[in-house]
C-alpha cells in the first residue's frame, strides 16, 4: 500500500518541478515539520490567514509578529524558507532552496477532503523531514521494530487511500487546465484573542 504514497509524491513532484515530495496529513503539519526541523524560534508573517498557524507558533513556543501583507496563493514566513503555499499549486511553481507546503483540504486547488505536502529540494532534508512526518520510521523497514534507530518523529502521514484519492484528483485537476491561483478572505488575527491558561 506504501508504493501509493511514492506515487502520489512522484506525481506532484512532476507536476511542481520539487524535486522530493513528502505527503503531509495537513497543511498545518506540513509547516510545523519544517520550522521544528529548521530550529525557527522568531519569525513574521501576514496576519491574514487561517488560526492553525498562530496556533502552532504558540505550541512551538516561536516569537512571532503579524504583519500587514496581502498574499495570493502563498506567502513567506519571514528570515526563513518556509512558505504556507496553502492556495497555490500551479505547473512548475516550486522555488529553488525553499519548503513550500501545500494543503490538499477542503476548498483547495487540489481537494481531496485532507492532506498537505512540502516540496523541497535538499536530498538530506527529504530524508529527515521524511521520517519526521511518520514517527520517525524508515517506511522501506518493515516491521516497524525492524527498525532500531528513530528519531524524533510524528504522527502525521497522509494514508495510501488518501493519496489513491489524490492521484485521480491531481489527473483530473491536470487535464482541466484551470491553474488560476486561489484567494480567499483571512480574518486579521491580530483580533483575536488566545488564552492557553484554561483555569480562566
Amino acid at each position: 500500500m506504501f508504493h501509493l504514497i511514492d506515487e502520489f509524491e512522484k506525481k506532484i513532484a512532476l507536476f511542481t518541478g520539487a524535486p522530493y515530495v513528502i505527503t503531509t496529513d495537513c497543511c498545518t503539519h506540513a509547516i510545523e515539520l519544517c520550522l521544528i526541523y529548521k530550529d525557527i524560534n522568531r519569525c513574521s508573517f501576514t496576519a491574514f490567514t487561517y488560526v492553525s498557524i498562530i496556533q502552532t507558533m504558540i505550541k512551538l513556543k516561536i516569537k512571532y509578529s503579524l504583519l500587514d501583507e496581502v498574499w495570493q496563493g502563498e506567502y513567506n514566513f519571514k528570515h526563513t524558507n518556509i512558505w504556507d503555499s496553502a492556495l497555490c499549486l500551479q505547473p512548475n511553481m516550486y522555488k529553488k532552496g525553499q519548503l513550500q507546503c501545500l494543503s490538499f483540504g477542503y476548498g483547495k486547488p487540489l481537494d481531496i477532503g485532507r492532506g498537505g505536502a512540502i516540496l523541497l529540494d535538499n536530498k538530506r532534508d527529504y530524508i529527515i523531514l521524511k521520517n519526521m512526518r511518520y514517527d520517525g520510521r524508515d517506511l522501506s523497514i518493515t516491521p516497524w521494530n525492524e527498525q532500531k534507530i528513530f528519531f524524533p518523529g510524528y504522527h502525521y502521514k497522509l494514508n495510501p487511500e488518501e493519496c489513491a484519492k489524490g492521484i485521480i484528483e491531481l489527473e483530473n485537476y491536470i487535464s482541466k487546465k484551470n491553474f488560476t491561483i486561489k484567494t480567499k478572505k483571512y480574518p486579521d488575527c491580530r483580533n483575536l484573542k488566545f488564552v492557553y491558561d484554561l483555569d480562566r
